[in-house]
């Protein structure tokens, strides 16, 4: 695992901030409020996130839960001053962080591993993907980007990619034909043949388009935990939308693009506000493929920051 080079530049660096967080640490202390995750420099957010979730209090009292796999796609929207991403507030009725603002995402189906995509990941990516992992292969690391691209359609509408001219596949797509088509396409873009909606779209996934980020693993003791791969992509990548997927009865029930200097204005995990400023230092340094991937996991009583 490598470490942060000192050329890579942050938002902090950028406004002459001390690197150590220090002053600001001083001035939220003094005013009882916790120091901001956004625009911090990657090497306090550890820390930070620790001293967020010491603060809210969480119940750790669940024993042997084991994370399960997940994917989630960051679109970013880099056409303004000022680059924003997408977000989409969880319907009120959910167990899992009920009312607050995250990515669209969720876990891997067996339908991702064989979907076939116009182009594959970017060799590294896949590389990356696989560190750390329990059997890995290229078809598991394929499995988290197709999954965050298939979950962002089920749960925004929107249809990431390109024509599906020369596109590959693992295994044939599955067709749908008369009534069994007829009542996916009732069902909508959350049913079991999100995929059969791009190839009538004339779609393909474009993996190359996307750049892996982060990974983070929900604290061990909670009710529920997840392994979190988070990609990231131009939103010039959306190629179509269905409509009223998003609503009042849905999963998320409203979207918005987010400034990144704005993040702390919403109801967003201590990770998620992390993960965006880790995006703000990874956008400020060219938003370049090659750049460390970090990864947070929980260990000896705090949130620990490493690099994949």
């Amino acid at each position: 695992m490598s470490e942060t080079t000192s050329a890579e530049t942050t938002r902090a660096d950028a406004t002459g901030a001390d690197a150590t967080g220090a002053d600001t640490a001083n001035s939220d202390a003094a005013a009882g409020e916790p120091e901001a995750l956004a625009g911090a420099p990657p090497h306090r957010l550890a820390g930070l996130i620790t001293e967020r979730l010491m603060r809210e209090g969480l119940p750790m009292a669940y024993t042997q839960v084991v994370p399960k796999d997940a994917a989630t796609l960051i679109l970013i929207d880099r056409t303004g001053p000022e680059p924003k991403v997408l977000v989409g507030r969880r319907h009120a009725a959910h167990k899992f962080m009920p009312g607050k603002f995250v990515f669209p995402g969720g876990g891997i189906e067996p339908g991702d591993r064989a979907a076939p995509a116009a182009a594959e990941l970017d060799p590294g990516a896949a590389i990356r993907l696989m560190r750390a992992v329990r059997h890995p292969s290229r078809t598991k690391a394929r499995a988290f980007a197709m999954a965050a691209v298939r979950e962002t359609f089920e749960e925004t509408g929107l249809l990431l990619g390109r024509a599906d001219a020369g596109a590959t596949s693992v295994a044939p797509l599955p067709s749908l034909d008369g009534p069994a088509a007829a009542a996916a396409a009732a069902a909508g873009p959350d049913a079991a043949h999100a995929w059969t909606a791009f190839a009538r779209a004339g779609l393909r996934p474009d993996l190359s388009a996307l750049q892996f980020i982060a990974r983070a693993i929900t604290p061990p003791r909670w009710p529920r935990r997840f392994d979190t791969r988070f990609f990231a992509v131009d939103a010039a990548a959306v190629a179509g939308r269905v409509e009223n997927v998003v609503g009042p009865d849905s999963e998320l029930v409203e979207l918005v693009w987010l400034a990144l200097d704005d993040a702390e204005q919403l109801d967003l995990a201590p990770i998620t506000l992390a993960i965006l400023a880790e995006l703000d230092h990874r956008i400020a340094n060219g938003f370049r493929p090659d750049l460390p991937v970090p990864f947070y996991r929980w260990s000896r009583g705090r949130m620990q920051r490493s690099e994949l």
